[in-house]
This record gives structure tokens, sequence and C-alpha cells, in this order.
């Protein structure tokens, strides 16, 4: 028996009716998304929000801090009170606050209200990254989790990919309070969703709601190699995503003028970007598995930080910006189904707490990479140093992983999916 197992002898609920592949990629996409979309039509009202409230732009940038703060925090405990009270009701739950915070954003009468609500926008939105990945996990494994999680990560592009320009065309026609009045409609949609199509995919265990069963749960996560190698490699590439949110507006809006529509147009180039990685992907994973794409996906990532590093000796422009940016999430779409389904593979009793501290780590490199660039006078070095650090951190860690076959996820065979070789578990040994 696993080490997980021995610490959470919970039955997963296999025998209850599956839902299918396209209902789980879409439910866990919405989920997923209400966090990035919350970021992304909030950005191109930031400069609005000074002039509304008179205050300071360090002061606006805390409500972009402290909503990744709650994002990034909350999903610790999201994830493992989900493996004691279900999947269903902690979405639905995290999702009415969320709700409710938008809400209170709408109607904030200051700066420091519309703060706590960003901070309770944050903690709402959470539960959807660690749940959405925990229904796969609970459902499928091997190369068929990959390709649901890849097509997760198409759908998940169209939305977030439309949020800037949306919320630039809202900003300017209708003021920056109507951002909150559209996130409050796409949470009510997910409410509706999952009320009405999302299925238990656990046996919920009440027993397992106390700190020392969270707490075991962490310990045993921490301490595996094989966890954070492979989370460490998600955490450095997805989580520059989130770092690039609090650093791309000062540079294309403030730095290089660029109005609040025009900035959400070309914020289209990121998460396009991103889109046509995962259609490749998914072609180029009819014939091989997930785990080959990684190393691929990894070079490019590493070329687009390159490019990033370069306009510390070039003239900044909109196209030097945002075409490396392009790179490095194109690589991104690579990097992410493999990657999440070894993440989380050895640890079917725990899913819920995996895909928390994994949200955790891929939501706390963005934000502590976003708050490294508030300490820089100039926005463009901040890009230039931390991103290509951010990219390096993932392939590093990549390179572990595969420089220790005993942490190795066994990889499918070409053109089949496969679980772990006879006689070999997925989980490291205790000495491990």
């Amino acid at each position: 028996m696993s080490i997980a197992e021995t610490i959470h002898p919970q039955k997963t609920a296999t025998d209850s009716p599956k839902m299918s592949a396209r209902r789980v990629s879409l439910l866990g996409a919405l989920f997923i998304a209400t966090g990035p979309i919350a970021m992304a039509l909030y950005t191109p009202a930031m400069a609005e929000v000074v002039t509304a409230f008179g205050t300071t732009n360090s002061l606006v940038k805390m409500t972009l801090t402290l909503y990744f703060a709650g994002f990034a925090s909350a999903q610790l405990i999201a994830g493992p009170v989900s493996d004691a009270l279900g999947r269903r009701p902690v979405i639905i739950g995290f999702m009415a606050l969320f709700v409710a915070a938008s809400l209170l954003a709408l109607v904030a009468p200051t700066i420091e209200t519309l703060i706590a609500a960003r901070f309770m926008q944050g903690v709402g939105a959470s539960a959807g990254v660690a749940i959405s990945r925990a229904l796969i996990r609970d459902m499928f494994e091997g190369d068929e989790s990959s390709k649901i999680m890849n097509l997760m990560g198409i759908i998940l592009a169209v939305a977030p990919a439309m949020a800037p320009a949306l919320g630039g065309v809202a900003v300017t026609y209708a003021g920056w309070h109507s951002v909150f009045g559209l996130m409050m409609v796409f949470g009510l949609v997910v409410i509706t969703l999952a009320v009405s199509s999302l299925e238990e995919t656990i046996v919920p265990d009440r027993s397992r709601l106390n700190l020392r069963a969270l707490g075991g749960s962490y310990l045993t996560l921490l301490s595996n190699r094989h966890f954070m190698a492979t989370t460490l490699t998600i955490a450095g590439s997805i989580g520059a995503i989130y770092a690039l949110a609090t650093i791309l507006p000062f540079i294309l809006m403030q730095r290089l003028g660029l109005s609040p529509t025009v900035f959400g147009l070309w914020m289209l180039s990121q998460s396009g970007s991103f889109f046509i990685g995962s259609l490749t992907v998914r072609r180029l994973m009819k014939n091989r598995s997930a785990y080959r794409l990684v190393t691929p996906g990894l070079v490019v990532i590493m070329a687009g930080s390159a490019m990033i590093l370069s306009l510390l000796f070039a003239e900044v422009s909109v196209l030097r910006v945002m075409v490396p940016v392009a790179f490095y999430t194109f690589g991104i779409a690579f990097v992410m189904p493999a990657m999440s389904t070894a993440a989380l593979a050895p640890f079917p009793k725990m899913a819920g707490a995996a895909s928390s501290l994994m949200g955790f780590f891929q939501m706390g490199a963005g934000l502590f990479v976003g708050s490294l660039a508030a300490l820089f006078a100039d926005p463009v070095i901040a890009l230039s140093v931390l991103i290509p650090a951010m990219g390096t951190v993932a392939s590093l860690s990549y390179i572990f992983y595969r420089r220790n076959p005993h942490l190795a996820e066994p990889e499918p065979r070409k053109n089949a999916i496969s679980g772990p070789p006879v006689g070999r578990s997925w989980m490291p040994s205790r000495k491990d």
C-alpha cells in the first residue's frame, strides 16, 4: 500500500455514474477559467480605478496582489475540504462567495473596500483550480488524463483570451464598474452549470475534515520529490502567465501608451498562442505520448525567455514585448497536460489536496514574482529579469525529474494508453 493510501484510506466513487470526458473538460475549464477571467477583465480597468478613487498606482496594484493572495492561499483549503465534503458542494459554495464579492466590488465606495472585495474574489475563485484537476484525477489516468487536460486547456484559452478585449471595451463604454458586473454574470453561469450538470466523483469522508489529516496530506506531498519536481516545472511555466498579468499593463498602457481597448486586443496574442499551442499538442497526441512533448515545450519557453531577456539591450516596442511572450505561452501548452497528470498520478486518495498544493505553487510563483516586479523602478527590467528566471526554474526542475529514474512517471507506449509497468509503483518508496 502506498504512503498516500496509508494516511488517507478513502475510496473514490468509481461505482458512481461517470461524466463524459467532454463534460468534465467543459466544466473543468469553466471552473478553472474563473480566476484568470476575473483577473483579465480587471487589468484594463486599473488605470481608471486610480483616477476614480484619486489614489496611487501602488494601492491599485494591491487590488491585484491581494486577489492573487486569496486565489493562491485559499486553494490549500478548498482542495482538502472537497476531499472531505465532495467536489460539488465545495465548488458551488466558493463560487457563491465569488459572486457576492463581485457585487461588493461593483458598489465599493473606497479603494480599501475594493481591495477587500478583490481578496474575497480570489478566495471564491480558488476552488476552481483545485477541483477541476481533482475531477480529472478522480476519473481518468495516464494519457487519457493528459488528453482531457489538453482539451480543458483549449477551452480555457478562449474565455481568458477574449476577457482583456471585453474588459477594455466595457471600461471604455460603460466605466470600470462594468467589469465586476460581467464577473457576477460569469459566476452565476458557473453556479448554474455546477448545480445542473456536475455529478459527484468521490465518496465524501467527513472524518478527514481535521487539521491533523490536512497536515498529513501536505507533509506527504511536500516531502515527495516526484511531486515537488513536477510541481516546480508547472510553477515555473504556467506561473509566468500570472506574473505577466501584473507586469504587462504597466508596460503596454503606462510606458507605451496603449488604451485599455488596444491593450486588451494585444493580450489576445498571449492567450491566442496558448490556444494554438494546445491545438498543436492535441494533434501530436494522436500518435505520441504527452510526456514526449514536454521537452520541446521547455525549449520553446527558453527561446521566449531569451528574447525577453534581450529587452535589456533593445528599444522597447509592443512587438518586442508581445512576440517573446507569445513564444513563452506557446511552450506552456506543451508542458501543462503531461506534467499536471504526472504530479497528481501517485495520489488518487488525496487528489484534492495534491491539486490544491500544485495550484498554490503555480499561483504563488506568479504572486511572488509579481511582488518582486513591484520593487523594480522600470517594469521592462522586471519583465526581462524575472520571466526568464521562471523559465529557467521550470527547465531545471524538469531536468531533475528526468535525471532521477525513480521519480519519473512511467511513460505510456507510443500509440497506446498504459498504466504503470507491472511490479512498479507510481509512488516513490519511503526512502525517497
